[in-house]
């Protein structure tokens, strides 16, 4: 515990020494940062002009309103819905799939696309629809199901696919005059794409990023390594134990048999093209949203008073949303960033600004 203490200590000195002066906004791009930044209270170990902000790293988060209430509707077609566990409580802009589910139609929480699989392959008289959402991390092992249910003939399962790639959120945030002087880069994603994806923001943008892993010491490592290269920005990896230059091999050929880069809308950011992925007409049969015509309700929409749009953005923090800790609770949701585990606005709830 002393040597912990110790390092802190002498990180943050590091810290204080490399210290620019100048506004330096640090932003992590990945739910698990998001929530070890405020557990470890790192934000208070920094001076004041060195800030922490939250972006686009959560999944739930940045799902689309019209999204959700596209995998609401489906629920009530007579299928089974497949879903991780934060979906199903994102509130839609009339209903949820917790609400769903209460009233009596069958939405199941899987731990794994693969238990989906299972599941529907054990309840052929069932259909079966697994909603992918995720980064780069999740999506290898939806795809694993996709080409075992087309090898096995398993004609029940499919998968409606919401899922979302970093890099051109990334993008668009920084084209959009975000004040972000180095990006806290996601240790899990990066684990499957390697470090070259992000290559064009210091080329691009002038602006530096290291992908980080998720201990204390792992992020104020990688504050170090931004601070030092602020006038030479580029793209490093702290998580040397995990991380690869080339990422994954094996993970990126199963995504790229069974997944095509599409636009997709993200909460806050709107249309960023070729952000999505859908899957490739050799697999359309286990393409939910073929299957069953399924199509985002409108346009997307913005729940009256809540600001999770601005805080994916980074433009606020957490409580600086109105509804914060008043209408908008973990017990009581309003928005999709204090609904999931791994949302900036639970992450300060449970642990304070």
């Amino acid at each position: 515990m002393m040597q912990q203490t110790e390092m802190i200590e002498k990180a943050k000195r590091a810290i204080e020494a490399l210290n620019p002066g100048g506004p330096f906004n640090i932003m992590e791009v990945c739910g698990s940062h998001t929530m070890a930044i405020s557990k470890f209270g790192l934000r208070q170990l920094l001076p004041k002009n060195i800030r922490l902000i939250s972006g686009p790293g959560c999944p739930v988060c940045v799902t689309a309103q019209n999204e959700i209430d596209s995998v609401v509707e489906l629920a009530n077609r007579n299928v089974v819905i497949a879903t991780f566990g934060d979906l199903i409580r994102v509130p839609g802009s009339k209903s949820s799939l917790q609400l769903e589910r209460a009233a009596g139609k069958e939405v199941k929480v899987f731990y794994s696309p693969l238990d989906a699989l299972k599941y529907a392959e054990g309840n052929p008289s069932k259909e079966v629809v697994f909603i992918g959402i995720g980064f780069e991390t999740t999506v290898p092992t939806v795809a694993v199901t996709i080409k075992e249910a087309k090898e096995k003939n398993i004609k029940n399962y499919s998968v409606y696919c919401l899922h979302k790639t970093m890099p051109e959120a990334l993008r668009a945030l920084l084209e959009g005059g975000s004040n972000v002087q180095g990006f806290l880069l996601p240790g899990h994603v990066s684990a499957i794409t390697g470090s070259k994806i992000y290559e064009f923001i210091p080329k691009e943008f002038g602006v530096g990023g290291v992908i980080s892993g998720f201990e204390a010491m792992d992020i104020l490592m990688s504050i170090i390594m931004l601070l030092k290269n602020y006038k030479n920005p580029a793209i490093e990896i702290q998580y040397k134990r995990v991380v690869r230059k080339e990422g994954n091999l094996e993970a990126q050929k199963i995504i790229d048999e069974i997944f095509e880069p599409c636009d997709s809308i993200w909460r806050g950011l709107g249309k960023i093209k070729g952000s999505g992925l859908r899957i490739k007409d050799k697999y359309k049969d286990f393409d939910a949203a073929v299957k069953f015509d399924i199509k985002p309700i409108g346009e997307e929409i913005e729940i009256k008073g809540c600001r999770c749009g601005d805080v994916l953005k980074g433009s606020i923090y957490p409580n600086e949303c109105p509804l914060f800790e008043r209408a908008c609770t973990p017990e009581n949701p309003v928005g999709p960033c204090m609904v999931s585990s791994e949302g900036s606005c639970a992450a300060f709830y449970k642990y304070g600004a």
